[in-house]
């Protein structure tokens, strides 16, 4: 017997990566990450099928995270990265920090420099 759980869908064989549960009281499907050994009533999915998963009408579906996962980046992220571009495009701050009196002096969190990027000092510190 192999090791790697499979999929439960019909014709399937790619391995598991999520485990489906309905809690039926709630009317409910949880989809959380592979469960450490396989149980009755619950069904290991792929990745697409787990992606793909609808409920019944009138059902919700529970999507949980696996912590170990890596992550996508989120809006605010994105936002951070474009505010960041903007900022290192600033001519006048790049002249200011050039003649030594730039955010250096004025920052008291700032801690080094190295072209555009900064070092931060941890606000507990």
């Amino acid at each position: 017997m192999s090791p790697v759980r499979r999929c439960s869908r019909t014709a399937c064989g790619r391995p598991a990566v999520a485990t489906l549960t309905y809690v039926y009281a709630d009317s409910t499907a949880v989809l959380g990450p592979l469960a450490t050994y396989a149980e009755p009533h619950c069904y290991d999915l792929c990745a697409e099928h787990g992606e793909r998963l609808t409920a019944p009408r009138g059902w919700e579906v529970v999507r949980l995270s696996d912590p170990s996962a890596p992550t996508r980046p989120s809006g605010d992220d994105l936002e951070a990265l474009a505010n960041a571009v903007r900022e290192a495009a600033r001519p006048h701050e790049r002249a200011a920090d050039v003649r030594g009196g730039g955010p250096r002096a004025a920052d008291p969190m700032e801690v080094a420099r190295r072209g555009h990027l900064r070092v931060l000092r941890s606000p507990d510190s």
